[in-house]
């Protein structure tokens, strides 16, 4: 009977082993690495160093004076059409979940912002992708802000809160398994 008890134990151990690797992989991507979401960030530079997978997050950092719009298409992002966002966020901290395989267009909602280069192009790729650089942005069509490189590293591969409830979620499950 003790046999019976430890091998469901180790069974749900490697589950939950499973569970939190799965979780921990998924990345943070902090947008415009340290500077941010700012018009002075170049994210041409940004963006060609990072891989943007299903499950990812992008982290929006910015002050009062900027938001974030998602564009409808390539067409809206090319001409900084914000009148067809399909999404807008403000507060200065937002997270979008990269959530399926395929392109996302992002810029500023403040007038001008969009057109002196505050845009981004993001690509994402199914999870299981090995890491290659599939995400562009435009080059700004006038440059009348300075753009520095972030050259710091801004992807984090956190071990959320989310995973440490799944955890105990599943922990507590299991404990009642193993003693009914």
């Amino acid at each position: 009977m003790e046999g019976l008890y430890c091998s469901k134990f180790y069974i749900m151990l490697a589950c939950a082993a499973f569970l939190l690797t799965r979780e921990a992989s998924a990345a943070q991507h902090m947008v415009g690495g340290t500077q941010g979401w700012d018009e002075s960030t170049d994210f041409s530079s940004w963006v060609s160093g990072q891989t943007f997978k299903v499950g990812d997050q992008l982290v929006f950092k910015y002050s009062g004076m900027h938001s974030v719009v998602e564009l409808a298409n390539e067409s809206a992002y090319k001409n900084c059409d914000i009148g067809s966002s399909v999404d807008s966020m403000n507060g200065g901290n937002s997270v979008v979940k990269l959530n399926k395989a395929g392109t996302r267009y992002f810029a500023c909602g403040t007038m001008g912002h969009c057109d002196q280069g505050m845009k981004v192009k993001i690509t994402t790729v199914s999870a299981d992708s090995s890491p290659s650089t599939t995400s562009t942005t435009s080059t700004p069509s006038s440059s009348s802000s300075t753009t520095t490189s972030a050259s710091a590293p801004s992807t984090c591969r956190p071990f959320g809160s989310s995973s440490l409830m799944a955890m105990a979620v599943f922990l507590v499950f299991s404990m009642l398994f193993i003693i009914s």
